[in-house]
């Protein structure tokens, strides 16, 4: 459940003439918070002395708090010349990049800046983001650390630096495409267009959401302008290792995206399973049992492993359309139904087409390979179909 409230600012002012009233806000400032009580005041006061009163401005703050940090920000507000709003989320879905994403959809500009709360991101560069975006017809411009002009000199010791330039190296090198002309895709202070977001295509989880925006619905024309990270105003880091593993699991999933790559992960996830298969079935035959009911018992050990890391690496963000143990069984089956396959397959391609034993099981391994990795997709992990048809006869 999302609860708002929206403090009166020089937008709705109902002092103002109905005539003399300006157009929806030319900027909505987006800012996600998470226990920053101590930094909210100081962050109005910020954006206060630093948007021109010339440019008409809201901000929305999506707070996934568990303090205090909504009512500080409704009585900071009170002092603001600006609209100030307050969704606070009971369940932060998506995590900060959710928060972000339900900013964006509450927002009432043509130009939409996303920033921290935490005063790590000057306000000052607000006004120079929206006006370098409306010069370069930009749907996107990035407040970049790594330009001539910026720096991360805010980013708390040699530990969070490293951490900061291997996401960022790391990202660069999985999507060269999508983050062509991006030198920091790991920023959290932007711009967009409201009219680039593709909302729909969205699935935010964690904190990278430029990462995300940039990756899913890339804007028109991306530029670019430097901005100092400043340090903390109060508070702590919410950078965590529980953070780090979030990130790595919405890399996986923006990179699997597509069906080639899926399908090229489902093969390197499954030539993993050959390292239990294998040690399952030295451990079984080392202790007496016949090699046959070893194979076929280490064969399992093999399925369970690549059944572990395709729910956790490739399939994660479509567990949720069935249960887990009707997952599991199905999942088996279709492993296991490959080695029946494969056999008469490959007599098959000897037998009839003449083929050579090694290519024709070569020939074998591919096509079972493909139809178990279709089969993965169709019958495990795809919604129901009786759903669908629920879905389409209540619309």
């Amino acid at each position: 459940m999302t609860h708002e409230y929206t403090a009166p600012g020089r937008l709705d002012d109902p002092a103002v003439e109905p005539a003399e009233v300006p157009e929806p806000g030319a900027v909505t400032i987006v800012v996600p918070t998470f226990n920053e009580s101590a930094n909210v005041r100081q962050l109005l006061h910020q954006i206060t002395e630093s948007v021109p009163a010339r440019l008409p401005c809201e901000v929305v703050f999506v707070d996934d708090s568990t303090d205090d940090t909504p009512r500080v920000i409704e009585e900071a507000a009170k002092d603001c010349p600006f609209p100030v709003t307050v969704l606070h989320r009971d369940e932060p879905v998506g995590g900060l990049g959710g928060a972000v994403v339900e900013g964006m959809k509450a927002a009432g500009s043509d130009w939409i800046v996303v920033m921290d709360g935490d005063c790590q991101h000057p306000p000052s560069l607000v006004p120079e983001l929206v006006a370098t975006g409306e010069r370069a017809n930009a749907g996107l411009v990035v407040a970049s650390r790594y330009i001539e002009g910026g720096s991360r000199a805010g980013l708390a010791g040699g530990y969070r630096v490293a951490v900061s330039r291997g996401a960022t190296w790391l990202t660069k090198a999985l999507f060269p495409r999508r983050l062509h002309g991006i030198s920091d895709p790991m920023s959290g202070f932007f711009a967009i267009r409201r009219s680039d977001i593709a909302a729909d295509a969205l699935k935010p989880l964690g904190y990278k959401i430029l990462l995300e925006l940039a990756v899913r619905s890339r804007p028109r024309t991306v530029t670019e302008v430097p901005f100092v990270f400043q340090e903390r105003f109060a508070g702590e880091s919410k950078s965590t290792a529980a953070e780090g593993r979030r990130f790595l699991r919405h890399l996986a999933g923006l990179r699997t995206a597509s069906p080639l790559a899926r399908m090229v992960v489902f093969g390197l996830i499954g030539l993993t399973g050959f390292v239990p298969n294998l040690a399952a079935l030295w451990a079984m035959t080392g202790a007496g049992l016949h090699y046959l009911p070893a194979e076929i018992v280490a064969n399992q050990f093999g399925v369970a492993w690549n059944f572990l890391l395709i729910e956790k690496l490739l399939f994660r963000e479509r567990r949720a359309h069935r249960h887990w143990a009707d997952r599991t069984v199905r999942f088996a089956l279709l492993a296991n139904a490959d080695l029946v396959l494969r056999i008469p397959l490959i007599a098959l391609l000897v037998g009839r087409f003449g083929l050579a034993v090694l290519p024709a099981t070569a020939l074998a391994l591919v096509i079972t390979f493909v139809l178990r990795f279709v089969g993965t997709e169709a019958l495990v992990y795809l919604p129901r179909r009786s759903r669908s048809r629920t879905a389409r006869s209540t619309a």
